[in-house]
């Protein structure tokens, strides 16, 4: 299998060296010192999972010299989803897949409505990952799984072909009965995660032991889950609850990564957490008014350091 990996950071890196591991043909679509580490001296993953050297792999910043591919994973940025659209016109066939993995449920309607749907197949990444310097990923728990499928729900031989590589190359792979499902099942906790940390650039732990912030918390997961429930009317009940347990279980030092885009000056992707909240509670005429607040709150930094 042919397979590209449209920005390749800590997520696209890990599952895009475990690939061309196994023995696919991978190229990483990468910028700056991470792509220059990785052309020089390969790419190195550290892993409950697995330590893996690759010494060479196929990396570069243009992906109009990658050619046709079968397998597109798109882990660009949700603010770069346009823009990357554009980018990876060169390297789609007729029938070439195309992964969305951003963080958030809006991301695979607006990367269809440039490369067009047909090729779109909604994904959703969870692993905790990060690059602690350019070329070294850094995978820090036994979870490294990708749940992806098509919007009508069937299993079709594209997207068997692609859970059967990852599960070979020793990584998780999951069809779920429907994506959407699984989408807003993250985006229930994840959009209030994310602004919560952001914000109050604090830890999971003091806010989930503090009785205040932990209503505030779970307030604010049920705002979404009744946007969700707006938007899909099959979601499946309980799901704050079934959400927080996991929450519950998660280390005390667990925050999202947008506070380290904060604190690092970088641009922040709330448009599409808090943001896309609003958006849609709006669009179906439901109140968001504690998403509001942090949507509100952390425009200032949207585009870096005020």
């Amino acid at each position: 299998m042919r397979i590209a990996v449209m920005g390749a950071g800590a997520l696209g890196g890990y599952f895009g060296a475990r690939l061309a591991a196994a023995g696919h043909e991978v190229v990483l679509i990468a910028r700056g010192a991470h792509l220059t580490a990785i052309q020089e001296r390969g790419l190195k993953i550290l892993s409950p999972c697995g330590d893996l050297h690759l010494s060479e792999i196929a990396a570069t910043d243009d992906p109009r010299s990658v050619g046709p591919v079968d397998v597109v994973l798109f882990m660009v940025k949700n603010y770069d989803v346009e823009s990357g659209a554009q980018a990876i016109a060169p390297m789609l066939k007729s029938d070439t897949m195309v992964v969305t993995c951003q963080n958030g449920v809006s991301a695979h309607d607006r990367l269809g409505a440039i490369i067009g749907m047909k090729h779109v197949v909604p994904g959703v990444a969870r692993i905790p990952a990060d690059i602690p310097e350019p070329g070294v990923i850094n995978h820090s728990a036994m979870w490294d799984t990708l749940s992806f499928g098509e919007l009508d729900g069937r299993v079709t031989p594209r997207v068997a072909a692609l859970r059967d590589a990852i599960i070979e190359a020793g990584a998780t792979a999951v069809i779920p009965d429907n994506i959407l499902h699984d989408l807003w099942v993250k985006f229930i906790s994840q959009a209030m995660l994310a602004s919560i940390t952001t914000l109050t650039r604090l830890d999971m732990g003091p806010l989930r032991d503090n009785p205040d912030s932990r209503a505030l918390f779970l307030a604010g997961m049920a705002e979404t889950n009744r946007v969700g429930r707006a938007v899909v009317p099959d979601l499946p009940e309980g799901l704050v609850e079934q959400t927080w347990k996991t929450i519950s279980t998660l280390p005390d030092t667990m925050h999202a990564s947008m506070l380290d885009d904060l604190r690092a000056g970088k641009r922040l992707e709330v448009d599409y957490l808090s943001g896309d909240v609003v958006r849609l509670g709006r669009q179906y005429g439901v109140p968001t008014p504690i998403h509001e607040m942090f949507w509100s709150a952390l425009q200032p930094f949207k585009y870096g350091s005020p």
